[in-house]
């Protein structure tokens, strides 16, 4: 019988495979018990794979941070900026389902950027990519939070503050629903934000 050829993928597909068992490895096993064999076995690649795309394990790391945080921080910004929805209310209610959806709220995503953020202080290239990442979602927010003030007339609001405020609240809800699932819901999660955003602008939301 014939030997069975590996499969060749083209090379993003490849790197992305070793990110998303990297993913699966730390929601799992935790960010300091990663390896690059634990990492591969997981893939269902070899060494020489892992080694071909990355060459370390904390180019791998670093590279899975980015993904995590460019897929969250991304569709967040691109929301904001209207890419996908033109109104302002349509906008922040768009927010709103994609920051508490199911798709940011997966325990494995949930628990890979919460791990991080937890190295980043000891790690200045992780805080790097954080901070970066973060800020650059905080900007856009507290454009489109502007944006609101002077649509809706909100007289004394404060958008940096408003800002500020709702994205602690969001993590906030991220932790609690990664720590405690049993105590909170993702519908009493979603309940809570928008609340929070009708106080802010009830014209809007």
């Amino acid at each position: 019988m014939p030997k069975k050829k590996r499969q060749i993928l083209p090379k993003e597909q490849r790197r992305q495979q070793l990110i998303e068992a990297t993913i699966r490895c730390i929601a799992r096993d935790g960010l300091g018990s990663i390896t690059m064999h634990m990492v591969t076995q997981e893939a269902g690649l070899s060494l020489g794979i892992a080694n071909l795309h990355f060459k370390t394990k904390d180019n791998l790391l670093k590279e899975t941070l980015r993904s995590v945080a460019e897929e969250y921080h991304g569709g967040q910004i691109a929301i904001m900026e209207g890419h996908r929805t033109a109104g302002l209310a349509d906008r922040l209610a768009s927010l709103l389902a994609f920051q508490l959806g199911r798709g940011v709220t997966q325990r494995q995503k949930m628990a890979v950027w919460f791990a991080y953020y937890g190295e980043a202080g000891a790690r200045p290239v992780y805080q790097k990519i954080v901070s970066a990442s973060d800020r650059m979602a905080a900007l856009t927010l507290e454009s489109l939070f502007t944006d609101i003030i002077e649509e809706g007339q909100y007289k004394d609001a404060n958008p940096a503050e408003i800002a500020m405020g709702y994205s602690a609240l969001i993590d906030g809800l991220h932790l609690a629903l990664l720590v405690t699932p049993r105590e909170i819901s993702k519908r009493q999660a979603k309940a809570i934000a928008r609340n929070f955003l009708h106080r802010a602008f009830p014209r809007h939301i």
